[in-house]
Order: structure tokens, then C-alpha cells, then sequence
């Protein structure tokens, strides 16, 4: 069974005098680029079976603005996660699962990307390299349970910038 692991950094975020990083919520850019996403995605990816999602508003207000309707987990540590916290979370995923999507920060997402796919110097790989904007989504492909998604072992098969 082919397993989806879809990559997607949060939408362009607002920067309001005195709200902590954590708690700073979407632009209205950030709102108008993550529902794009999520347009994206239906198109694409129409059987999402399950979300990571950072606890960060603005991650969290990415998500609702993609309407994706699969079921969720707010995952504190993928604030500020490296690669191998979130490789780890992917790993303890559900073999149930076919298709999951992880929201996040960067670079948390790009280099998770970046370290996950074999296919380094394809055409997608080539553009996530220059840049991984916000409300970017990454899709890889694994031949492989979820348990066993060690980095170089996925195949990176769509970058996908929504404007």
C-alpha cells in the first residue's frame, strides 16, 4: 500500500503588538492562501485520513481555513520541531492511515521534506529547494509502513505553492 504524507507550512501570519509568537493568528493573506490550499488538496488529495497539527494559532487557523474535515491531533511539539521530532511523529502514526497531513512552521516543514525525499534532484525537489512559502504544500509518496518512513525513503511527487 502506497502511504501520502502531505507537508503543509501555515499561512502568512499576522504580527499584532503584543501577542506572543505562539498565539499570533493568519493575515488575511494567510486566510485567502491556506482555503486555496485546502481547494488544492480536495482536488488532489481527496481521501486525507488524518492531521498533525502544531497547537499555534496560526496553524491551527490554516487548518480550518482548508476545510479539511479529517480527524486531528494538536501536536505541541511540532512548534518549533526539527525534522527528527516530526519524522518520529510520522512514524507513530496509525498503519491504518493511508494519507496524512502534518501543518507546521518552517523550517520544520521544508527540511522534513527535504530529508525525507530520495528523489533530491526532481523537478518538485528542485523547487521546494529555492523556496517553501507559507500555505506551501509538499506531497511524498512511501512504499512503506509508517513506522518505517526513515529519511531518503520517500519519494517527493508534487510541490505545490497556492496563490
Amino acid at each position: 500500500m502506497v502511504r501520502t504524507l502531505i507537508l503543509m507550512r501555515h499561512g502568512k501570519s499576522g504580527y499584532p503588538e503584543g501577542v506572543a509568537d505562539h498565539d499570533r493568528p493568519l493575515a488575511p493573506r494567510g486566510r485567502r492562501e491556506a482555503a486555496l490550499a485546502g481547494d488544492w488538496l480536495r482536488a488532489t488529495q481527496p481521501a486525507i485520513d488524518a492531521v498533525l497539527c502544531s497547537t499555534a494559532a496560526r496553524t491551527r487557523e490554516t487548518l480550518a481555513a482548508t476545510e479539511v474535515t479529517a480527524p486531528v491531533s494538536y501536536e505541541k511539539s511540532m512548534y518549533e520541531a526539527s525534522p527528527h521530532t516530526l519524522i518520529e511523529l510520522v512514524q507513530l502514526t496509525d498503519p491504518a492511515v493511508e494519507t496524512l497531513l502534518l501543518v507546521g512552521h518552517s523550517p520544520g516543514m521544508p527540511w522534513t521534506a527535504w530529508e525525507l525525499a530520495a528523489n533530491r534532484d526532481s523537478g518538485p525537489a528542485g523547487e521546494l529547494s529555492e523556496k517553501f512559502p507559507t500555505s506551501a504544500l509538499a506531497v511524498l509518496e512511501f512504499d512503506r509502513p509508517w513506522a518505517a518512513a526513515d529519511p531518503g525513503t520517500g519519494e517527493l511527487v508534487r510541490f505545490h505553492v497556492p496563490r
